[in-house]
C-alpha cells in the first residue's frame, strides 16, 4: 500500500486536462441503487468494475456528495444495474439531468427487491445484488467494495456506453465517421 505522501512535491496533471483525457475512455453505464421501498435512491455511474470472482466481488466509486453515499454506508447494501441501449432515459434520470431525485427516480420503472435488500431495475442488462464489504475514501469519492450475493443478465440486449460526456451505443457514430 502506498503511503499518502510518498510522491509529495511531484507535479500532477491539471484536473481539467485529466477530465478531458478521461472523456476519451468509453465505459459501461450502471445505475447504483440502494434504500428501502419508499426511501430509495440511486445514481448513474461508470466507475464500476469486477474486483475478483473468488469471492465474487465488485467495486463502485461513488461521490461523497451523492444521495446514495450515506444510504450505502448506513444500510451496507447496494445494487449495480448495468444499462442497455434501451435505457438511455434511465441513465439521464439517475444522472440528475431532469432534476428528479430520490424515490421519484424510480417512478414508472419495474423494480424488484433483491435478497440483499437493494432495489434491482427489472429491465437492466445485468444486475448485481451486493453487501458492502469495505469502503475506501479517496479524495471526493468512496470506493465501495461489494460482495455479490446474486447476479442476473439478459445478454440479448446491447449495452449502453458513455463516452465524451454522452450516452449511446457509438457503433453507428464510428461507422459514419469511417465512411466520411
Amino acid at each position: 500500500m502506498l503511503k499518502p505522501n510518498r510522491f509529495e512535491g511531484t507535479p500532477l496533471v491539471d484536473p481539467a486536462e485529466f477530465r478531458r483525457c478521461m472523456r476519451t475512455v468509453p465505459g459501461a453505464v450502471a445505475v447504483i441503487t440502494c434504500g428501502e421501498p419508499g426511501d430509495r435512491t440511486g445514481l448513474t455511474a461508470t466507475a464500476v468494475c469486477s474486483l475478483t470472482d473468488a469471492p465474487p466481488t465488485l467495486l463502485a466509486c461513488v461521490n461523497g456528495s451523492a444521495s446514495a453515499h450515506p444510504v450505502i454506508r448506513r444500510t451496507g447494501r447496494f445494487a449495480v444495474n448495468i444499462l442497455s441501449e434501451a435505457d438511455l432515459d434511465v441513465a439521464g434520470r439517475f444522472a440528475g439531468r431532469d432534476g428528479i431525485k430520490g424515490e421519484d427516480r424510480f417512478e414508472g420503472l419495474a423494480c424488484t427487491q433483491a435478497p440483499g435488500g437493494a432495489p434491482i431495475l427489472a429491465e437492466a442488462l445485468a444486475s448485481f445484488d451486493c453487501i458492502l464489504e469495505a469502503e475506501h475514501r479517496y479524495g471526493t469519492h468512496s470506493v465501495f467494495i461489494g460482495r455479490v450475493l446474486s447476479a442476473a443478465t439478459d445478454p440479448t440486449r446491447p449495452p449502453l456506453l458513455y463516452l465524451d460526456g454522452r450516452f449511446g451505443t457509438f457503433a453507428e457514430d464510428a461507422a459514419r465517421a469511417a465512411s466520411r
